[in-house]
């Protein structure tokens, strides 16, 4: 009985590993493996982060799992668990609850009782949880700083096209702006900068500040429920939006603003099922953050505007150049551009704006 117990508890402990492990995953005992841990695969930023780090990993023969934790707290504890006790070296880990220190705590603190490394990336980590280990770093972005460029590039391309954004000549431009997350920093930031600059780059030049198109709206944006960033999402409001608002009801939203290209895309979607942000024809500004393969090409082709470049192949290389530190037992931030480095806890990946005229 007790082998019949052992056995089936093996079983169950394979099938979760191997529903995590896609295709970074090398055959074999994970000892002395990095484990890296996303919060889902379906991101397309953290896809183009994924690949950059796989193949940073590969050309430097660095052994590897990844796992798809699917958007799903419990599912990315429950892979890092069975990470440490198969003998990671290492865990790489991009949280998915991003709205408490909770989940990002335990997991230093399993890491700390294996005396295992641990570099969170990408979704915010606070540093009082970065700082209870010594192992323990964050790679990221200046978050604020994406909402404050987003913010000055709406601005001053609202200065340059006032009169042809502004379709019922009210004087004022209606604009939406879409949420990726609730409780999300970087969500929160961006929604608030982007907003604030460009209404503070309308007022210094004598422009009144942009309206957000319903005045019901207390927030003063659109949250994804699904917490997915996703382009479904802005896709659906979008068009309920435009089902209300248009230019035969002299109220139709002017300029879109959005928190990743994903949800960009997703309005651009819907605005050209409108008619809109086709060759030739109206188009509707609309700006996102991440400058993906996808919102580049929409932008080059007119169907976007512009968007804040996250660079996902500069986070793969500094992520890289920490596991090796770590590794071969040097300072933790040695060979990484000390303008990046904040305190001894964090690395800041720069942004830059991205209109297709570069």
């Amino acid at each position: 009985m007790k082998r019949i117990i052992v056995t089936v508890v093996s079983v169950i402990l394979m099938a979760v590993t191997l529903s995590g492990c896609m295709s970074g995953c090398a055959g074999g005992s994970a000892s002395d493996e990095i484990s890296v841990f996303y919060y889902t695969y379906s991101d397309t930023y953290i896809s183009g982060v994924r690949s950059a780090m796989d193949k940073i990993f590969k050309e430097n023969g660095v052994k590897h799992n990844s796992y798809d934790a699917n958007s799903n707290q419990s599912t990315q504890t429950e892979q890092i668990d069975i990470a440490l006790s198969k003998g990671a070296s290492m865990l790489v880990v991009n949280i998915v609850d991003t709205g408490s220190n909770d989940a990002a705590q335990n997991i230093v603190n399993k890491a700390r009782e294996r005396n295992v490394p641990v570099i969170f990336f990408n979704r915010s980590v606070d540093e009082s949880v970065i700082s209870s280990y010594e192992k323990c770093v964050f790679v990221g972005t200046d978050y604020e700083m994406a909402g404050h460029m987003q913010g000055e590039m709406v601005g001053n391309y609202l200065l340059a096209n006032y009169d042809a954004v502004d379709l019922n000549k009210d004087g004022k431009i209606s604009y939406v702006i879409f949420k990726g997350q609730e409780g999300n920093m970087e969500a929160i930031a961006r929604t608030q900068y982007g907003v604030e600059d460009a209404n503070k780059v309308l007022t210094a030049n004598g422009k009144p500040k942009m309206q957000f198109y319903d005045p019901q709206n207390r927030n003063g944006y659109l949250v994804d429920q699904d917490g997915n960033w996703s382009s479904a999402s802005a896709t659906n409001y979008m068009s309920t939006i435009l089902a209300q608002y248009s230019e035969s009801n002299n109220n139709m939203v002017e300029l879109v603003m959005a928190n990743n290209d994903e949800m960009a895309l997703g309005a651009v979607s819907a605005l050209q099922a409108a008619g809109y942000n086709k060759q030739g024809g109206k188009t509707i500004p609309v700006f996102g953050v991440d400058a993906t393969d996808a919102a580049r090409t929409a932008i080059k082709d007119g169907r976007m505007t512009g968007t804040i470049k996250q660079d996902g192949e500069g986070m793969a290389k500094v992520i890289y150049t920490l596991t090796s530190n770590f590794k071969e037992g040097k300072p933790t931030m040695e060979g990484v551009d000390e303008e990046t480095v904040v305190g001894n806890w964090r690395v800041n990946i720069p942004y830059s704006a991205y209109t297709g005229q570069e």
